[in-house]
C-alpha cells in the first residue's frame, strides 16, 4: 500500500525541516531555523505551524528522523530522543507517527524510546537509502548548514562503516564542516594577510556562511543561523565579520584582502572534504559517481571534481528543493512506500 500523503521531519538542534510527499512526489519543503536550546518549550507549536504551512489536515502519516538529541540542552542522547518523541506525539496526537531507525526500519515512538541510540542521528541513512534506489553504487555527499555526511553505497545498499556519530567521525563518514554554522577557526588556523599569513582569532567572529555569502555561493537568505554579531547576513556585513577574524575592521581591509581570506577558507573546506571523501572511497572504482545533496552541494561537487570522480546531483531525481532538505524528503518517500 502506498500512502497518499506523508510528512517527513528532520528535527535538528538548530533547524526544523519538513517535506511532504503527495502521491509519491515531494510536493512541499521548508526549513525553519529553530534552536531547541533557546526555546525547547516551543517545539510542539513549531511542528504544528509547519504542518499548517504545508497544508496538512486530517489524519496524516508522519515519518521522523532527528539530530536534535545532540543539543546541549540535553544531558544525554536518550533524554534528547525522548524529548523529540514527546513533542511529535503531542503535536500530532491523532496521527500515525513513525520513527526512522539506523537499520532502516520505521517503528513506533514507544519502540524508539526503548532503543534511543538507534533513533538518534539516523537521517543520513534515510537519505542514502533513497539515493541507492537510483544509484546502486555511489558515494553520497550531503553538506548541510552544520555537518557533512559522506556515505558509501554498494550493490543498492547503504555500506557505511560507522553507525553512531562518534563512529562516523572516526571513519571520516561524518565531518563537522557545514555551509553556514562552522566557525572560521574550525576550518583554518591562518589566512593570507598582505605578504604574510596571519593567525585567526578564536572568538567565532565569522562563520562559514560569511565566506560563502561573500564568495557568491550562498544567498543571504540561505544563511540559516544567527550571525555572530547579530547583524544581517548581507555581503556588507559578511565583509565586516571576515575582517574581524584577523582582529581588523572594515576600515583596515579592502575588498581584495577580504576576498583573499574568503577564497582561502573556502579552498580549505573543499580540501578537507575531498580528503575525507578520498578516505571513504578508498578501494572504490574510480568511475563510481559522487551524488551531491544539501545546502552545500556546490562544495561537494568541488571536492568530487578535485578527486576526478564523476559527479551528479540528487536534485536530478528529487528536485532542487527536496535535495536541500534531503533527510526529511527521504524519510517521507520511504514511509510513503511502506505505509
Amino acid at each position: 500500500m502506498i500512502a497518499r500523503v506523508v510528512a517527513g521531519w528532520d528535527v535538528g538542534g538548530v533547524n526544523l525541516k519538513c517535506a511532504v510527499v503527495r502521491d509519491g512526489r515531494v510536493a512541499h519543503t521548508r526549513t525553519r531555523p529553530f534552536e531547541i536550546q533557546h526555546a525547547p518549550g516551543e517545539l510542539v507549536a513549531a511542528l504544528r505551524d509547519e504542518a499548517g504551512a504545508a497544508g496538512l489536515s486530517g489524519r496524516t502519516h508522519h515519518a521522523v528522523t532527528m539530530t536534535a538529541e545532540l543539543s546541549q540542552f540535553f544531558r544525554t542522547k536518550r533524554e534528547g530522543v525522548a524529548f523529540v518523541l514527546d513533542a511529535m506525539t503531542a503535536a500530532f496526537p491523532s496521527d500515525d507517527v513513525a520513527i526512522y531507525m539506523l537499520d532502516g526500519r520505521f517503528v513506533s515512538a514507544d519502540d524508539a524510546r526503548r532503543n534511543p541510540l538507534a533513533a538518534a542521528a539516523s537521517n543520513w541513512h534515510a537519505t542514502a537509502s533513497v539515493v541507492a534506489r537510483t544509484w546502486p553504487n555511489a558515494t553520497l555527499v550531503d553538506i548541510g548548514s552544520t555537518t557533512t555526511d559522506i556515505i558509501p553505497i554498494a550493490h543498492g545498499a547503504v555500506a557505511a562503516t560507522g553507525r553512531t556519530d562518534p563512529e562516523r567521525l572516526a571513519t571520516g563518514e561524518l565531518l563537522y564542516l557545514g555551509t553556514v554554522r562552522t566557525p572560521i577557526e574550525a576550518i583554518v588556523h591562518d589566512v593570507p594577510l598582505g605578504p604574510r599569513s596571519a593567525g585567526v582569532s578564536a572568538e567565532s567572529f565569522a562563520l562559514s556562511g560569511d565566506v560563502h555569502v561573500w564568495n557568491g555561493d550562498l544567498a543571504p537568505g540561505e544563511y540559516c543561523a544567527p550571525t555572530p554579531d547579530g547583524r544581517p547576513a548581507t555581503r556588507e556585513f559578511t565583509r565586516e565579520r571576515l575582517a574581524r577574524i584577523v582582529c581588523a575592521d572594515r576600515e583596515m581591509l579592502d575588498d581584495h584582502a577580504i576576498g583573499r581570506i574568503a577564497s582561502h577558507v573556502a579552498e580549505a573546506q573543499v580540501a578537507r572534504t575531498a580528503g575525507a571523501l578520498a578516505r571513504v572511497r578508498a578501494g572504490t572504482p574510480t568511475d563510481t559517481p559522487v551524488i551531491t545533496a544539501g545546502l552545500g552541494a556546490f562544495l561537494a561537487e568541488r571536492a568530487a571534481r578535485r578527486l576526478g570522480a564523476p559527479c551528479m546531483s540528487l536534485a536530478e531525481s528529487l528536485g532542487d528543493d527536496a535535495a536541500r532538505v534531503a533527510p526529511a524528503a527521504a524519510v517521507a518517500l520511504l514511509r510513503a512506500c511502506r505505509a
